[in-house]
């Protein structure tokens, strides 16, 4: 059984070494303890210290490609090398690396294909209370769409076993921890988390330079992958409003038609026309956003067979 630990790294040569001394050298149950790092464009000197430390391998990007990419490529690059359970933390040694056996443990047992590492939230000092309170809000948002129990769905402390990580997809360009749970709850992967610790804070998030910025990117996000794993039922939902709207407007100018007082409603008509139109074009939206999600998850299964094939080839190499 082998463990690849990925650590994402943008500019992290101040708090990298620090991180990765605080990560486990061996856990019961598995064999070989392996390290990776994602070098998101650093300007500074990350990949030095990765390579003086003994980190097994690298994957490099030229510019700073964010965070949802760094992740992918370095799921990508574990995969490729034999990882039969993958672990992502971050390099400001956020995360307790004492954790990482209680992120694996529901894997060895069997018992999940993902599991995501429930911070103190509440407990967390350098959290002020907006945060926290967003925090909140936004894994509730998660756990609606998706359908799960996650208690923190914006927590980058996670493991995937191989066929979890075979089945990834991240279409968005600014970070996988949302995405990737409501895609883990609509596919039914087995997923589950465990409560873990946090350090105490080296340096300031750089996810969001606003709690604005992180709101409506976190939400842009959520609708997204909603968008994608449940169009039929959003935009239905949608349509029916719209169109409701319609009726009750059509309704109301044939109680002043009936009252004698119709001349003078005729614009409540044209626009009661007009949503019930909007909404069952919207519903057609639907139909065919729905086709398209079946497509989709066609096209998944066929990408995960050819990565089953791709990555076993790697290995025989």
């Amino acid at each position: 059984m082998k463990l690849i630990i990925q650590v994402p790294c943008y500019n992290e040569a101040e708090t990298l070494e620090v991180a990765l001394n605080d990560l486990p050298k061996h856990i019961d149950g598995i064999d070989e303890i392996e390290y990776l790092i994602i070098n998101d464009g650093s300007k500074d000197n990350t990949v030095e210290v990765a390579r003086n430390w003994g980190v097994h391998y690298i994957v490099n990007f030229k510019q700073n490609k964010g965070l949802a990419k760094g992740f992918m490529a370095g799921m990508d690059a574990c995969l490729r090398n034999g990882a039969d359970i993958i672990v992502n933390t971050d390099a400001d040694n956020q995360y307790c690396g004492e954790d990482i056996e209680k992120l694996v443990r529901p894997i060895l047992n069997g018992e999940a294909d993902m599991v995501i590492g429930e911070r103190p939230i509440d407990q967390t000092e350098h959290f002020s209370p907006l945060k926290k309170k967003l925090q909140h809000l936004g894994s509730w948002v998660v756990r609606k769409a998706s359908k799960t129990d996650i208690p923190d769905a914006p927590s980058g402390f996670r493991a995937y076993s191989r066929e979890a990580a075979l089945s990834l997809n991240v279409v968005n360009e600014y970070t996988y921890t949302l995405e990737t749970i409501v895609q883990a709850g609509r596919n039914k992967v087995a997923l589950t988390s465990v409560p873990i610790r946090t350090n105490a804070e080296l340096r300031p998030s750089r996810l969001f330079s606003s709690m604005f910025g992180y709101v409506k990117k976190s939400m842009l996000t959520i609708i997204r992958a909603y968008l994608m794993y449940r169009p039929l039922m959003f935009f239905t939902t949608v349509g029916s409003i719209i169109a409701l709207v319609g009726i009750i407007l059509g309704v109301r100018f044939l109680v002043f038609f009936a009252q004698g007082a119709g001349a003078g409603h005729i614009q409540s008509l044209i626009l009661a026309s007009m949503l019930i139109m909007m909404g069952m074009m919207t519903g057609v939206v639907g139909l065919l956003a729905d086709v398209i999600s079946a497509n989709r998850k066609i096209l998944e299964d066929i990408q995960k067979r050819v990565r089953k094939l791709d990555y076993s080839d790697d290995e025989e190499k």
